[in-house]
């Protein structure tokens, strides 16, 4: 049931972030000065912003604009961590210990403060983002891919595999992937809807380059400054974020258990 509900909640949003053009006419940069910070109407469904733009547009076209950056950076921290992790695992000795310790140095600092830090040197940009928090990813994938990996090396059909001769490259393509692909792709869940959060506060604490775009984090910014007086222009994008990290990890939690 947790998984339906999940799949069916994911569903929509997607369906929605990808045919926001369809669903509003709207401009979601558009401003009309004379109507900011109008409450909740039939106008403006979640009311408008402190220049005067519509919520509801730009709640749905932020859709696109937020979940296309988690995206890219699920993709920047899951292909390199699953290879570190992979590797580490698999090869053990000396490269399991260099390519650790590597991955714990990196964990010894917040991944946020991490993702800062690559942010300052990569610049300020959706993709820069989205690099910015997927290096930051990396050593904690890397690390639950190579617990899963320690576990099935040790399973009977890959010690045949390797009495048999088969090259390290075969053994873990065929036989140790597909057996932690699992746990994997729940850490992986996991892993998106982190990637949503911090993509989120990077946005919010300025660091997007373009402060007019409809990102669910700038929008948080924007709606800061008025919440006392306008809740509904924060309210929108937190429930977006929530409802969206909510259905992510209630899908993720339906799955494999993983460990470090």
């Amino acid at each position: 049931m947790r998984r339906f509900v999940a799949i069916v909640l994911l569903v929509i949003m997607a369906l929605v972030a990808l045919f926001s053009p369809l669903i509003t006419d709207r401009d979601p940069r558009h401003a009309v000065p004379e109507d900011q910070l109008q409450p909740p109407s039939a106008q403006y469904p979640f009311g408008t912003d402190l220049i005067g733009r519509d919520v509801y547009t730009r709640v749905l076209h932020g859709g696109r604009w937020t979940l296309g950056v988690a995206l890219l950076t699920a993709v920047v921290t899951l292909l390199p961590g699953t290879l570190i992790g992979l590797v580490a695992g698999y090869a053990g000795g000396w490269v399991d210990q260099a390519l650790m310790s590597l991955m714990d140095a990196m964990l010894a600092f917040p991944s946020l403060l991490l993702a800062l830090a690559w942010v300052a040197l990569l610049g300020s940009g959706q993709v820069q983002i989205a690099l910015a928090v997927g290096i930051a990813g990396i050593p904690a994938y890397a690390r639950v891919t190579r617990a899963a990996v320690l576990e099935a090396r040790t399973r009977p059909f890959v010690e045949a595999a390797r009495s048999l001769g088969a090259r390290p490259v075969g053994i873990l393509w065929r036989h140790v992937l597909p057996a932690i692909a699992p746990p994997m792709l729940a850490f992986a869940g996991v892993t998106l809807s982190w990637a949503i959060l911090n993509s989120a506060a990077l946005t919010f604490l300025g660091y997007g380059g373009d402060p007019g775009a409809p990102d669910w984090g700038v929008m948080l910014a924007d709606g800061r400054q008025a919440f006392r007086t306008a809740p509904w222009v924060a309210i929108a994008p937190g429930v977006a974020i929530s409802l969206t990290v909510f259905a992510i990890n209630l899908l993720a939690g339906s799955g494999h258990s993983v460990r470090w």
